[in-house]
């Protein structure tokens, strides 16, 4: 007798569905994984002796990983547009449509296996940081406000992933977005201090998303003063939650009643 069908249970079956095809796409694992640590020795020992934190006085490997952990995560959340462009061009949802499948199962899917697999991506650049020698001063408390923040992060990352991925009409456009999320760090406080960058550049790292998460990522991680960035942080990353999850349910109803 077959279980009783329900949207947890579709979830959950779908979630694993899209773990298991990721984890058997060797290669894009060993990029998520270890782009953000080939960045990180790159920066902390070619850069490093020359680039200077500003006013922080930190030394730059401390500086610069809340910045790596974002890229990481964000990495791959942002592929999750891939994923889900696949499935739209690639007769998988069609599938899905001879099935009692609730619509806004199958993009919360890709969403929630994103963020199970980008916050263990985020773990993973973080247990690399401390063997290159990065040494957090966080408490037990900071640490899960530095888990929930992460994983803050790849929530906002794959609901507008997979917004974009719905968007598009191919996998080839929706992986652009990957160049978007992964290049957006270094226009911010975390690879190299907003102070020292031109005045344009400078108003937009201080208006853009990732400063605001850099620098409470590493008040929590190195126990310095957050000031307002706290709120912030949680004021973008729930706004572009809240605008992109549901446009992103929209949109898969309209593209799929046709």
């Amino acid at each position: 007798m077959s279980a009783v069908l329900t949207p947890a249970g579709d979830l959950r079956l779908l979630v694993v569905r899209n773990l298991r095809r990721e984890s058997r796409l060797v290669d894009g694992l060993i990029v998520n994984l270890a782009l953000p640590v080939i960045i990180m020795v790159l920066f902390v020992y070619v850069f490093g002796g020359a680039i200077t934190t500003g006013s922080s006085g930190l030394d730059y490997i401390d500086f610069v990983v809340p910045a790596v952990l974002l890229m990481s995560g964000g990495y791959g959340a942002a592929l999750t547009a891939v994923s889900i462009a696949e499935d739209m061009s690639g007769g998988m949802i069609d599938r899905f449509r001879t099935l009692p499948v609730g619509g806004w199962v199958i993009p919360a899917a890709h969403v929630v296996a994103s963020l199970a697999r980008n916050v263990a991506a985020c773990v993973f650049a973080l247990a690399a940081a401390l063997l290159l020698g990065f040494r957090p001063n966080a408490s037990p408390t900071d640490w899960l406000l530095v888990l929930a923040v992460a994983a803050g992060y790849v929530l906002a990352m794959s609901s507008l992933s997979v917004l974009w991925g719905l968007l598009v009409d191919s996998s080839q456009a929706a992986g652009a977005f990957s160049f978007v999320v992964l290049f957006l760090p270094y226009l911010s406080n975390g690879v190299v201090p907003a102070e020292t960058m031109p005045p344009l550049l400078r108003a937009f790292a201080h208006h853009q998303p990732i400063t605001p998460v850099v620098d409470t990522l590493r008040s929590l991680l190195l126990g310095l003063p957050m000031g307002s960035s706290g709120a912030l942080t949680a004021a973008w990353l729930t706004g572009i939650v809240a605008i992109s999850a549901p446009a992103a349910a929209s949109l898969f109803r309209r593209r799929t009643s046709t």
